[in-house]
């Protein structure tokens, strides 16, 4: 078994560009707005592609060009994906897509701007009060993401299509686990009882992960706070967008769950119990110990995002607070 994701779905990697020519931007602005002039651009945040939030004067709404540069097919997958579920997920508009390079620009879409605040944002701001109303509203955002559903689990590709397995072989997610504990990485960053204690855990939820294995939803794959746009709407906190689907795969919600409340301390509640409750009210389904089984889901992403080289060491020491919490079961001292 390959450890963790295909190569082209790993979660760490070089940064995307942070600047492109603007003669290159022109040439894309072009494709959809061949009057339009750009009088402003500003980068943005993205994990692997290139993403630019763009002014242009014969348009009163910004749009925001995305480069993909990592995967070409991620283009058509996310337009695909838009397409197939925009009627029932708030997601950005497709303007433009170019699936294909475009001589020697590679695949782009021109998708609307949207306006919100990062659910991290608002967050940072302990209001509770505008906290609980948009976890209430990830949380019907997620059930609803839930309904489309795929012939079996797996990597999504263009269609969208599942292309292989997620994993391989008869206990697929202990073994996954027990691999990355191999890893030199990991090694080098946990200690050995944290090691075990993990095998023991994962292993005695064989059977439920076993069942798990089985589920087909759409399952976004980073669901977490900064891929998720809320805004104030007749005084209530909605969602505005979910952005960054190139992760979106077959699978159970509880991979969505297990990230979105990564860092949720029972000790202090701050989306709980109202994002599971909107999740569970729109139409989700929570087995019973629901929590603790998404929060093992949730590590072994954690794990395996451990097994990589080149990871900064403030990032890998959170990894591995996050890892040991899990272990121990109790809040993450982050």
């Amino acid at each position: 078994m390959t450890l963790g994701a295909p190569i082209r779905s790993r979660w760490v990697r070089a940064e995307p560009r942070r600047d492109v020519a603007l003669r290159v931007l022109e040439r894309i602005i072009r494709a959809e707005f061949p009057q339009g002039k750009i009088v402003g651009v500003q980068p943005m945040e993205g994990l692997r592609n290139a993403n630019f939030k763009i002014e242009l004067d014969n348009r009163a709404e910004a749009v925001v060009v995305r480069i993909y540069e990592h995967d070409r097919s991620l283009c058509q997958k996310e337009l695909d994906l838009f397409r197939l579920i925009g009627n029932l997920v708030p997601v950005p508009e497709f303007i433009h897509a170019e699936p294909e390079e475009m001589d020697d620009v590679p695949p782009f879409a021109i998708l609307e701007f949207v306006e919100g605040v990062t659910f991290r944002d608002l967050k940072c701001t302990r209001n509770l009060e505008a906290i609980g109303q948009a976890a209430y509203a990830v949380g019907q955002t997620l059930a609803a993401l839930g309904l489309t559903t795929f012939p079996a689990s797996g990597w999504l590709g263009p269609g969208p299509k599942v292309t292989e397995p997620l994993l391989e072989g008869s206990d697929p997610t202990p073994r996954f686990l027990d691999e990355c504990l191999t890893s030199e990485n990991l090694v080098k960053w946990t200690d050995a009882k944290v090691r075990d204690q993990l095998h023991e855990l994962v292993w005695a939820h064989a059977g439920q992960f076993s069942e798990m294995d089985k589920s087909a939803h759409l399952v976004h794959g980073d669901f977490g706070k900064r891929n998720i746009l809320v805004r104030e709407a007749e005084g209530d906190w909605v969602v505005a967008t979910v952005l960054d689907w190139e992760f979106a795969v077959s699978a159970s919600p509880l991979i969505d769950v297990g990230h979105f409340l990564r860092y949720e301390r029972c000790s202090r509640p701050l989306v709980e119990p109202e994002f599971s409750r909107g999740f569970v009210e729109a139409g989700g389904d929570l087995p019973p110990d629901w929590r603790r089984l998404a929060r093992i889901v949730d590590c072994l992403a954690l794990c395996e995002s451990l097994t990589h080289d080149r990871i900064p060491d403030e990032f890998a020491c959170e990894l591995a607070e996050l890892i040991r919490a899990t272990a121990e079961d109790r809040d993450p001292c982050l």
